[in-house]
Parts: C-alpha cells; structure tokens; sequence
C-alpha cells in the first residue's frame, strides 16, 4: 500500500482570486455583495440598466437598455428573458430586441405590449423608469436572417409581433442590404402601428423597401383592408414564392399565413416566430387521475401543468408560458404527460417536463 498523497502528487491545486472571494461568500455569492454598491457592477449574472423609456401608444412600453459586460449580443429576431421582482416574486418573460443588431453604441431596444392580464408587461409599462435594473439572457431562438443575405425578403407582422421583424428591417438598413423588402404588417388603425413614422422614414431613404400596411378595423388609410387574404401578397410582394418569408404576430395571422404557405407548397420559405401560448387542444377521451406536486395532490382537468400548479395554490418558476425559456422545467419523476405543442406522450420516470407545456395523462408526480 502506498502511503503517497495521489493529490500532493499533482501538484498544488491553484485558486483564483475569484473562486476564492466567491467561496468566502458562500452562501450567497460575489454578486449578492456586489449588487449592493453598484447593481450593474456583477460577475456572473447578466443584467441590463434602463436608460430611456417612452411611451409610445396607451398601452406598450418602449425600453432601451444597457447590458453588463457579459451580454453577448443577438441577431436580428432572436429574444432575450427580461426579470423583474414583482411582490419580492422574480417573474421572467421573453422579448424581442427591435433594434438593429448592428447598433454601435451596445445598447438595444424592447417594445412591449401592456396586455390586460400580463403581470411583466402591466408591471413594466407602468414602472419602469431610467436607472431600473432587470435581468437579462443571453440571446436565444432560430428566427433569425440567414447568411448570406437572401435576394428578396418579404416580412409579415400583426401587433406587438413587429418587434423582431422590425429588427431584422432595421439591421437590413444598416447593413446596407441591396435586395428587395418588403414590410407588411397587421393592424386595427394607424394608431396601433408601432414605429409607424420610422417604418415610413426607412421606405422613403430606401428605395428597395417598400412598406404596406393593413388595417383590420379601419376601411381608410392603408394600402389593404381586412385579415389576411391571398390577394394581399400579390398585391404588395407578387414575387412571395422566391423570396424568404419572416410571420411574426397573433394566432389567426399566424395559422392563415402558414395555411397559405402550405396550400402552396412554400412551407420551406416561410419562417415563424410565435408570441402567444400555443391553445390546449382537448385530450381524448376523458381526463382521469391526479397530479401530485411534491406532498400536494390535485385532480387532473386537463390544463397544462403550470395552470394546474396555479390552481391548487403553488406558484412554481416560469417565464415565457410558451415553452422557450425553459424556467418552468421540472422533474416529472413517474406518470405519463403530453407536449401540448407537438402531442408527443412521455411515460419515461425521472425526467425533466416543461410545465407550461405539458398536462398529466394518468396519474403524475412531479418533483416540485
């Protein structure tokens, strides 16, 4: 038996000054301390300052903000998780930048939308303020412009969905893009057009932008009237089928659009971004069982599992409520659930669920 140290053999291990102060601070770490002289002064979380707010329309908010050293950057229509504490409660959501990813002075830019029942977005449009910090993300999601630059692009939103295509039309301008764009978006009037006089100053300095708005509600004013009908892609992008497509906006411009794209065999050109929690579909057949959360048990109703967790009382992380941050994700440690995005069952034990996608089939027990 050797009596030599297999450690000692390895030589010194080596602290940083780092890892030091942080295990001296244990438990609550270097940036718990830090917050309090400075709260953008952080090692590892990332947060953002507000700089400016406007206020826009009645009901949105616009924030440009200053990350911290960490922040990575993004790329036109990608979205970031945006943290706010509300009642000493930290609630996460998901946004979009709108502004161009080739914006110089390392802020950006968020638009959001006071909906009726948003607890971020009414807590944000009414308190933000300059000075206010939040915490960030790192950038994330697929919807983005692809490289190289495609010839022609049509972009197509409804509502508060024109944050990321405004972006990608943004960062196009910037980029000194030569191709043909076109920019239609969805509306009620001209009053609920964000950005209108900047969508109208971009069409009128480039001549390969062209701008086209439909109003849903108003019969004045625009270039279209009414949803979404065929007839409006010829009308303003007769060339659709050749170009690359970017849909960002509410459920029914969202399901028309790709009804469209399908029928004609374009599936492939078309790129979407969702905003809205996908609808729960009814199951089949009756719902049964119960769902246990920790040592709380509640019958199944087929809601999601989120909602279910809400209605006996829990109030479990989450964020987006739409599968994409991910800050819901819980051990499912027996039972089966079903992904109400894609249908697909799982019955495996031990394994990790996105609650705010997901509802029990049976009986479920979830590590909450």
């Amino acid at each position: 038996m050797s009596l030599l140290n297999p450690r000692r053999l390895a030589g010194p291990r080596r602290f940083s000054p780092l890892s030091m102060f942080e295990a001296l601070a244990t438990p609550h770490g270097v940036d718990r301390y830090l917050e309090l002289v400075n709260p953008m002064l952080t090692v590892r979380e990332l947060r953002a300052e507000v700089i400016a707010v406007e206020r826009p329309t009645n009901d949105s908010v616009r924030l440009t903000l200053r990350p911290t050293r960490q922040w990575q950057g993004f790329q036109a229509g990608q979205f970031v998780s945006v943290s706010v504490d509300i009642n000493g409660v930290r609630r996460t959501r998901c946004y979009s930048p709108a502004s161009s990813q080739r914006r110089s002075d390392g802020l950006f830019e968020l638009t959001v939308k006071a909906h009726p029942h948003g607890l971020v977005s009414q807590y944000l449009h009414a308190q933000a303020r300059p000075g206010m910090v939040v915490g960030l993300s790192q950038a994330d999601g697929t919807f983005r412009l692809p490289s190289p630059r495609p010839d022609k692009i049509l972009l197509i939103s409804g509502g508060s969905g024109i944050t990321p295509v405004m972006s990608m039309l943004r960062t196009l301008c910037d980029e000194g893009y030569r191709g043909e764009i076109v920019f239609l978006h969805y509306a009620f009037g001209p009053q609920h057009v964000a950005y209108l006089d900047e969508l109208q100053q971009l069409a009128a300095a480039h001549p390969n932008v062209r701008l086209a708005l439909a109003y849903t509600q108003e019969r004045s004013g625009g270039d279209l009237h009414g949803l979404f009908q065929e007839s409006h892609l010829a009308d303003v992008a007769a060339w659709y089928a050749d170009a690359h497509t970017y849909l960002c906006g509410p459920p029914g411009l969202m399901t028309a659009v790709r009804a469209h794209f399908e029928g004609r065999d374009l599936a492939e050109r078309l790129y979407t971004e969702d905003f809205a929690p996908a609808p729960v579909a009814p199951l089949n057949g009756d719902v049964t069982g119960a769902t246990r959360f920790g040592s709380l048990a509640t019958e199944n109703a087929g809601e999601t599992l989120l909602e279910q967790a809400e209605a006996a009382g829990l109030s479990p992380e989450h964020g987006c409520r739409m599968g994409i941050c991910f800050s819901c994700t819980q051990v499912k440690t027996s039972g089966c659930v079903q992904n109400i995005r894609t249908g697909e069952i799982n019955s495996d034990p031990d394994v990790e669920v996105q609650l705010c996608i997901s509802r029990a089939v049976g009986d479920v027990a979830i590590n909450l």
